[in-house]
């Protein structure tokens, strides 16, 4: 698998997301994926808001989240079906204001699929929409995967025979975050200035014109940690 991070000028809020990608990316290979910061995305379809007092912005991450809790650093939160911390908002690389995320991130991510496989005359191609998170017990932030389109986001292992022929119960890849982790790695957190990663020769992708967006997500109901934080929360 090759990952290529691309240098870029700043996105300005209101840029136009295509005309951004068509500047550094001159041509695209049959089978590549196309990952793009959300930030950028949301910076294109202006999910922007000025920083206010704390108050104020503690208000916008409750409204931007299906569930919320104060811990000592952060509002942990539930965003768009994803643990994060303060739903996504970002105050970092933001020139003084508060960057949300994307609205709907598959959404989004299916718009500019449609338009860069015309434009590129490709017809498989995957986009993802990256952000960042950290995880629980583990220092540092990895990518995820918000969004994505032309690709199917799980490999189910479920049925099939590991290598001594015993049957996997619950197996299944996270192929959509693994790619994304990929590609944050080569984005960065700083000041790298690389919002745009071309990535290639990913082993058995399977390309699809068609995207389950709930094949990624588990219901918090069924999900391993909830015993960790289940007392906490409490529904909007």
């Amino acid at each position: 698998m090759k990952v290529t991070a691309i240098k870029t000028n700043i996105f300005r809020e209101g840029d136009s997301l295509l005309s951004f990608v068509q500047t550094y990316v001159p041509r695209i290979v049959e089978g590549s994926i196309i990952a793009i910061t959300s930030k950028v995305v949301s910076l294109a379809e202006g999910r922007v808001v000025v920083h206010g007092t704390a108050q104020e912005t503690k208000r916008f991450i409750e409204k931007e989240s299906e569930m919320a809790i104060q811990t000592k650093h952060v509002l942990l939160t539930v965003s768009q079906g994803t643990l994060m911390a303060n739903a996504g908002i970002d105050e970092s690389n933001a020139n003084g204001k508060l960057i949300l995320l994307p609205k709907d991130s598959f959404k989004s991510a299916k718009k500019l699929w449609n338009t860069l496989r015309k434009t590129y005359k490709v017809k498989k191609l995957g986009i993802i929409i990256t952000d960042s998170r950290t995880f629980p017990l583990r220092a540092g932030a990895t990518g995820i995967a918000l969004g994505y389109a032309g690709f199917k986001g799980i490999k189910d292992y479920r049925g099939t025979p590991d290598i001594f022929g015993r049957l996997f119960k619950v197996s299944r890849a996270n192929v959509a975050d693994g790619i994304a982790a990929a590609a944050v790695l080569g984005m960065g957190e700083g000041r790298e200035q690389t919002p745009l990663v071309v990535i290639e020769g990913v082993k058995g992708l399977t390309f699809t014109e068609r995207v389950d967006r709930n094949e990624i997500k588990i219901p918090i109901e069924d999900d391993m940690y909830l015993p960790l934080f289940a007392q906490f929360f409490k529904k909007k």
